[in-house]
């Protein structure tokens, strides 16, 4: 015997639930593509206590660089200045105060550490890098730049110190990797001390800048500069590294910077440390997007053996906002995020169904018919083939 069902509701349900599904399909996947991807929300820059040392009055932030060196405020926001802070700590008898910047990447807080290194300053393991005067010491880490001041200094005064260092908020990706320009110096006879990283005009001519600031062309070009010392028995230079977005605009500005060498100047019009340097000693070379200049007082062989130390070498960064994620995590988040939309689907199929189904049912009472059509006759078609 052959029953065909009469429901007026069956084909709506039949192209309802496909349109549905397709619908929350389109709004759960873009959430589950990312799992990791979160909005960072701002930490807090300086910790209430560390290694024994408290508190001793509330933290003092500003979002001003005028807060945090008004001297010094311009040179601040081409690093990328972003907030600062200030605070009192009590261990004991012994009091610590600490000003912190925190800037936009790593980058800022290196370059903002070489200006502010005090010169004859002890190189110290804190953080990134350190440098340790007297009661007075400066160090970077991550994007943090902190300067912090002992009223009596003891032997576990830097170890306590890098206990601060670790407490520092650090940036996601990318923006926690050190600028890669200052690892291209040639190492030999290199002053440490007097290495300035310079993202923007006015760092670079107050820290003992070689060039004019217009042929380095901050501005227009988005360069990258540092300023090293060298020095041995036979004299003194500088090593000058300019690293720019593309071998193509290194190559376009070393032809500004070899006009402007070769053209005829007067002792006055060049800047002193060109002025200065031995006519053999002034030497300029690209390698990839780093224009190189070497300057200064040292012997011609020894200015061109550093210049072909220089050469640029790519490299690979994760820039994933989460950090290198391995394989066997990509995995699980896959298997995750399938579980979970199928959980939602599923979910959604439900609610869709009591949604649709009590509908229909609501409509026959309202019509005065049984909440089912089972209990009717007439819903049916028979064929009565017995007979």
């Amino acid at each position: 015997m052959l029953i065909a069902l009469s429901n007026p509701f069956s084909l709506p349900v039949v192209r309802a639930f496909p349109a549905s599904v397709l619908a929350v399909s389109m709004l759960v996947l873009p959430a589950l593509a990312q799992p990791g991807a979160s909005t960072p929300s701002a930490s807090p820059l300086l910790p209430s206590d560390f290694a024994g040392w408290s508190l001793s009055a509330p933290v003092k932030e500003s979002a001003a660089p005028e807060a945090a060196d008004a001297a010094n405020a311009e040179i601040l926001k081409e690093y990328g200045f972003q907030q600062f802070a200030s605070a009192q700590y009590a261990n004991g008898d012994n009091k610590l105060n600490i000003r912190a910047i925190r800037f936009q990447d790593a980058s800022g807080a290196y370059g903002a550490f070489t200006f502010f290194h005090r010169p004859g300053s002890i190189a110290e393991q804190i953080g990134r890098s350190a440098a340790w005067d007297g009661s007075h010491v400066l160090f970077w880490n991550g994007a943090t730049l902190v300067e912090g001041t002992f009223d009596h200094v003891s032997p576990m005064s830097a170890s306590e110190l890098r206990d601060l260092a670790k407490a520092l908020p650090q940036p996601p990706g990318s923006a926690n990797v050190a600028p890669p320009l200052p690892g291209y110096l040639p190492h030999q006879n290199l002053d440490t001390g007097l290495i300035h990283y310079s993202l923007g005009p006015q760092a670079y001519s107050r820290s003992g800048g070689v060039l004019p600031v217009a042929l380095v062309d901050f501005a227009a070009s988005s360069a990258e500069a540092v300023t090293a010392n060298y020095s041995n028995r036979d004299g003194e230079g500088q090593v000058t590294l300019l690293i720019y977005p593309t071998p193509q605009l290194a190559a376009a500005r070393l032809h500004t910077i070899e006009a402007f060498l070769k053209a005829p100047h007067t002792q006055a019009e060049w800047p002193q440390p060109l002025a200065e340097s031995r006519p053999g000693s002034l030497l300029t070379r690209r390698s990839g997007p780093i224009v190189a200049i070497v300057s200064g007082g040292l012997p011609a062989a020894t200015a061109q053996k550093l210049l072909n130390q220089i050469n640029y070498q790519a490299d690979v960064v994760w820039n994933n906002p989460s950090g290198y994620i391995s394989e066997g995590s990509r995995v699980a988040r896959l298997l995750v995020g399938i579980i979970t939309l199928s959980g939602i689907l599923c979910g959604a199929a439900l609610l869709l169904g009591l949604f649709l189904g009590g509908g229909r049912a609501l409509y026959r009472v309202m019509r005065g018919k049984p909440a089912s059509s089972f209990e009717e006759k007439n819903e049916f078609i028979r064929l009565h083939l017995e007979d």
